[in-house]
């Protein structure tokens, strides 16, 4: 342990894989945001509380059983020639979930409901919420531990980058969601990203990966437009005023 404090070659890794898996958790956070909205206000904070202790909780598990995940991509299922694997199976899972999910989502913001079918289904909604939070964290805790076995070699490196960015997604998760609730394009633009993700999570399952910079970019560019779109309309407000 003390060598690994004195290597430059421990601490590159360590940042590297920190790096990398904070970008990985964008999606996480992502779904958080858009997921705890449904919920109110009171819940919502316990709801992300609970959804990122459980990211951290299975990413830790998930690293203890290194020799299990790296038997996750052995092939275990033949289909038309292609073989998957646990990780393809679980990925194109996660991936429908993802999409069948936010197109919900979308649906459920497009076709606008009276309040009295609003309030029906949130004495449950908690429920359902943490059920929804637990499924998502075990698809993007493997993409994410997957990557950190195939960056560093020592498991105190992967744990350590992997809580340093559940710390880091902790933070910022508070201050997205309540972005997202308070600005209603900004949500919609959120759910096509998880379709968007879930589309690249699907690809990856049938061993078509999508580069991920391609989607980052889409994400950032969508996101500095409506920024922009916010202020503007922060801005015209303001000047009625």
């Amino acid at each position: 342990m003390i060598e690994l404090l004195t290597s430059p070659e421990a601490w590159a890794a360590l940042l590297t894989l920190t790096a990398l898996e904070i970008v990985l958790g964008i999606d996480n956070v992502i779904f958080l945001s858009v997921i705890v909205s449904r919920v109110p206000q009171a819940q919502a904070k316990r709801a992300r509380q609970i959804g990122l202790a459980l990211a951290l909780v299975f990413r830790i598990l998930l690293l203890s059983l290194l020799v299990w995940m790296i038997g996750l991509t052995q092939a275990v299922l033949t289909l038309g020639g292609m073989a998957f694997s646990w990780r393809d199976i679980i990925l194109i899972g996660g991936g429908l979930f993802l999409i069948a999910k936010a197109t919900h989502e979308i649906h459920t913001e497009v076709e606008a409901r009276d309040d009295d079918n609003e309030a029906a289904p949130k004495a449950s909604a908690f429920f359902w919420v943490i059920v929804q939070i637990i499924v998502i964290d075990l698809v993007f805790s493997l993409d994410s531990i997957i990557t950190a076995i195939g960056m560093a070699q020592d498991l105190a490196i992967m744990i350590a980058a992997v809580i340093i960015a559940c710390l880091i997604m902790y933070v910022s998760s508070g201050p997205v969601a309540r972005f997202v609730a308070e600005h209603p394009t900004t949500k919609m633009l959120a759910l096509a990203f998880l379709v968007l993700i879930g589309v690249a999570l699907v690809a990856d399952g049938f061993k078509f990966h999508i580069p991920r910079g391609y989607i980052y970019f889409a994400i950032a560019f969508s996101a500095l437009v409506e920024f922009f779109n916010v202020l503007a309309k922060r801005n015209r407000k303001n000047a009625v005023n």
